[in-house]
């Protein structure tokens, strides 16, 4: 009787030996359940970065693809996908909203743990235009300030001549217009 008891606990330990050589991946231990103390722990994901784009610390250029208040949307040389980038307190929002409009890169600062700092934009090519909209616009020059376009042209000169130079040069005034001078010369 012992005998075939022994031959059952035999066949039980053996069945039970089979089973977990055939499916080792199926038991879990705690080590399987809790990290490893000594391992270092995952980085956190950085705030305003694609999931998965971890860009390198350092200055890069980007290409902006929306400006939204005090953030913009860039696409940094080099990576794949897209990230949200914040505006540096010094730029001007609107700035980066032009450099979007004429297609001009910016420059980001990017930090480890930190989202990207657009911190300029730059102008890659002369403009075919150019605008300058302000409260006040102060030009001065030591010696002369010229403005021209093909035959017409303003000159203002150090001591004081000034040349109007056109084919045809017009005046008009909704108030008085008034032309003070110790000679005035007419042909």
């Amino acid at each position: 009787m012992m005998e075939a008891h022994d031959k059952s606990a035999d066949a039980a330990v053996s069945a039970t030996v089979a089973l977990e050589e055939a499916a080792p991946a199926s038991r879990l231990s705690i080590d399987d359940l809790l990290p490893d103390p000594t391992s270092p722990e995952p980085a956190p994901r950085r705030a305003g970065v694609a999931p998965g784009v971890a860009p390198a610390a350092g200055t890069r250029t980007a290409r902006v693809l929306a400006v939204a208040g005090r953030s913009a949307t860039i696409v940094l040389r080099g990576a794949p996908a897209a990230v949200e980038a914040e505006l540096a307190p010094e730029v001007d929002p609107e700035v980066i909203a032009d450099a979007l409009d004429n297609g001009d890169s910016v420059l980001v600062e990017c930090c480890e743990g930190e989202a990207p700092l657009v911190v300029a934009a730059l102008a890659t090519r002369k403009p075919r235009e150019l605008r300058l909209q302000a409260a006040t616009v102060h030009i001065e020059a030591e010696d002369e300030v010229l403005l021209r376009s093909g035959h017409g042209a303003v000159r203002i000169r150090q001591d004081g001549d000034i040349e109007v130079i056109g084919s045809r040069i017009s005046a008009a005034s909704r108030g008085l217009f008034r032309i003070v001078g110790r000679i005035l010369r007419l042909n």
